[in-house]
């Protein structure tokens, strides 16, 4: 148990490092959508390459689970890893969202994944029926998100990231067989799009 809560917050810790996505999107490369997306497809190809390759070769994948096997999940050992489901979404939101909306997509995975994680993990006592994700979990999830967007959301009406940060919140609760690095930044980037339309 001990183990898994260390595994999990080396995770988390990384996890939270993935902000350096949208942030380089926003403030180094000044929403510069062409060159974003060629940073990030380059990357995932890159990425793809090396999972394929460690789901294939034997003595790639025996050092790749030496050197990360204390933070892969047990369905990473067989499967993609949550890193390249990261920058798969993260590409898809530079491509079909306004700027804005797709740097707050990213952010609310790094940002609500993380805080939901921990605070459930050290606070979580009232779990919700049928799974392993409390309300304590799922509140520090919504709140963290509100509250960087309003710190970060200048420009968008406050309805816009306000359902978004519902809507990441239901995505990182929703159990689903999607990876929560996928459908946190897709769903919240989808609902703000069309909030955006209609305030």
């Amino acid at each position: 148990m001990i183990k898994s809560k260390s595994s999990e917050a080396i995770r988390k810790l990384i996890h939270i490092s993935s902000l350096v996505i949208p942030f380089t999107y926003r403030f180094i490369l000044n929403y510069n959508r062409l060159l974003m997306f060629i940073l990030l497809f380059v990357t995932l190809v890159i990425a793809l390459a090396m999972e394929l390759y460690r789901l294939q070769m034997p003595s790639f994948r025996k050092m790749f689970h030496k050197l990360f096997g204390l933070i892969l999940r047990r369905h990473e050992r067989g499967d993609f890893t949550g890193a390249t489901f990261l920058v798969f979404s993260s590409l898809l939101c530079v491509v079909f969202f306004k700027p804005i909306i797709a740097f707050l997509a990213i952010s609310y995975l790094s940002i609500g994944d993380t805080f939901a994680a921990v605070i459930g993990m050290s606070l979580g006592k009232r779990k919700f029926l049928g799974q392993n994700k409390s309300i304590e979990g799922s509140l520090a999830c919504f709140t963290s998100i509100l509250v960087f967007s309003i710190i970060f959301g200048t420009g968008l009406n406050p309805w816009v990231f306000a359902v978004g940060a519902l809507a990441a919140t239901l995505a990182e609760l929703w159990n689903i067989p999607v990876d929560d690095n996928i459908k946190i930044p897709i769903f919240s980037g989808i609902v703000m799009s069309l909030v955006n339309i209609l305030v």
